[in-house]
């Protein structure tokens, strides 16, 4: 099943020719976060992650130099979010065109700040380096000390899925700058890694990723893990972010595209035990944010979307594997998510 998704199978075949850490917790793709156990009588585990914004600059997606700086700290933050796991910091390598402007360079790294202020860390370092192409590469490192950390496996059927807010936000952003859709209310793209959340989920939620691929794709990849599937409850609209649901109404996008998108909003996706729901809710309030609940997972593999339809393994991943780099292709997706809607009302409606 994971081997379905193209990404899954490139992942695994650059993974197979290098070596593995002995004492990392988890297997590829098991974790938002790589997992090291510490040495010592301690129960620490060292989480370290590493992404590149590169593709969102280069399909136009992000060009703002600010948004970049942001999106930096925040990509990585969020997957140690993902995992449980308290900041230590961020090494930032930024990848600068000969002839950036000096107002640019102060915006990049005004964001790049502001993001490490509005989540209570820094940048430990660096590189610096100069091309005809721009990207920003951030590495982040956390401690989850004296506590299990959070992972993508080990929910099973009959559990309750949740999410730490509001859903679409990151594919409405994607629709209007991609597509070239207007959007009556363009309210700035920026996503905080919900950090205080992930702390309070340890112990307590089964399993765990954050929404950066867009939610179906969080969904289908926690899926094929598990060997499970995800029945969404009667009423999901509501759970679509209040200004994606008017950019959808506008723009006559259905409100399940904003789910199925590419681009996701940073939210952690999360399930539950029945017993410990209402620690979940405990913990919640103390650390002052309430978990949505989405609906529960299945023994069918899939997504279904509260009697509106189903979508199968292979719906899903038609869906995740459709290419969008081409900017041919990134018009279409609406086009072919369409097509995909249509197909899943005539034959898996139930």
């Amino acid at each position: 099943m994971m081997q379905q998704i193209h990404e899954n199978a490139f992942i695994a075949r650059l993974a197979s020719f290098l070596p593995r850490q002995p004492a990392q917790l988890n297997g590829v793709q098991e974790s938002d976060a790589e997992l090291i156990r510490l040495p010592g009588e301690a129960h620490h585990v060292l989480a370290v992650t590493t992404d590149a914004i590169a593709e969102e600059i280069e399909t136009g997606l992000y060009t703002d130099p600010y948004l970049i700086g942001w999106m930096t700290v925040m990509a990585n933050l969020s997957d140690l979010a993902a995992v449980g796991a308290d900041p230590i910091g961020l090494l930032v390598a930024e990848t600068l065109p000969r002839d950036a402007s000096e107002e640019d360079l102060i915006a990049l790294q005004t964001g790049i700040r502001d993001a490490c202020a509005r989540c209570g860390t820094s940048v430990l370092g660096g590189d610096t380096n100069f091309s005809d192409s721009f990207r920003t590469t951030g590495t982040a490192v956390g401690l989850i000390a004296n506590a299990s950390p959070l992972m993508r496996v080990r929910c099973t059927p009959g559990e309750v899925l949740f999410c730490t807010g509001r859903l679409g936000t990151g594919n409405a952003y994607a629709a209007r700058r991609l597509t070239g859709i207007a959007d009556p209310d363009p309210a700035p793209y920026r996503p905080v890694a919900r950090l205080k959340e992930g702390l309070s989920l340890r112990s307590i939620a089964s399993a765990c990723m954050d929404s950066s691929d867009g939610l179906f794709a969080t969904l289908d990849q926690l899926g094929r893990l598990n060997n499970c599937g995800f029945e969404l409850e009667n009423g999901w609209e509501d759970k679509i972010a209040s200004g994606a649901s008017r950019f959808a109404a506008s723009s006559g996008l259905d409100p399940w595209m904003l789910f199925a998108g590419p681009h996701g909003e940073f939210e952690l996706v999360f399930t539950v035990p029945e017993l410990l729901i209402s620690a979940l809710h405990r913990g919640a309030a103390k650390a002052g944010w309430t978990p949505l609940r989405l609906g529960k997972v299945t023994r069918d593999a899939g997504i279904g979307l509260g009697g509106w339809g189903h979508f199968d393994p292979d719906d899903l991943a038609a869906i995740r594997n459709h290419p969008l780099t081409n900017s041919a292709e990134v018009r279409s997706f609406p086009r072919f998510l369409s097509i995909l809607a249509e197909r899943c009302r005539n034959s898996t409606k139930r």
